[in-house]
C-alpha cells in the first residue's frame, strides 16, 4: 500500500514544500524528524521527492530516511577520501624533506612551503626521486 501527498504531482508543489520546509526548521529536532519523515515517505519517488530533498539539503543530520543515510554516507566516504590523499601527500612531502636534510641540501624557507602545500602526488613523486640525486634545492624544482 502506498500513501502519497495531495498535490504531489501539482506542477507548484516547490511552493507549497518551501513553507513547510521553512517551519520543520523552526520545529524541536523530535518533531521536525517525525514530519520531515512522514513528509519525504509521502512523496515516494515522484518528481517532487528530489524537489524535498533539495530544501532539505541544508541540513539533513535529523533524518532518518533512507535517502538521508545514503547522502550521509556519501559525504562521509568522500571526506575519509580526500583525508586520506591529504594524508598520502603530506607523508610524501616530509620524506622528500627528510631525504634533502639527510643530504645536507640547504632548504630554505619559500622551498618548504612550496614542497607542503603541493597536493600533486605525481609532482610529489617526481619530486622525492629527484631528491635522491639533485645538488642544490634548485635542482629539485627544475
Amino acid at each position: 500500500m502506498s500513501i502519497q501527498i495531495t498535490h504531489v504531482d501539482d506542477s507548484a508543489i516547490g511552493a507549497i514544500m518551501e513553507p513547510l520546509a521553512a517551519a520543520l526548521r523552526t520545529l524541536d529536532e523530535e518533531d521536525r524528524r517525525i514530519f520531515a519523515e512522514v513528509t519525504e515517505l509521502g512523496l515516494g519517488d515522484s518528481p517532487a521527492a528530489n524537489i524535498w530533498r533539495q530544501l532539505m539539503a541544508v541540513d539533513l543530520s535529523f533524518f532518518r530516511s533512507e535517502t538521508s543515510q545514503r547522502l550521509r554516507a556519501e559525504g562521509a566516504a568522500q571526506g575519509k577520501a580526500e583525508g586520506k590523499a591529504q594524508g598520502k601527500a603530506e607523508g610524501k612531502a616530509e620524506a622528500i624533506l627528510d631525504v634533502l636534510a639527510q643530504r645536507r641540501i640547504a632548504v630554505p624557507a619559500a622551498a618548504h612551503d612550496r614542497i607542503t602545500a603541493c597536493t600533486d602526488h605525481g609532482q610529489l613523486t617526481s619530486w622525492l626521486t629527484r631528491a635522491i640525486t639533485i645538488e642544490t634545492i634548485t635542482d629539485l624544482f627544475d
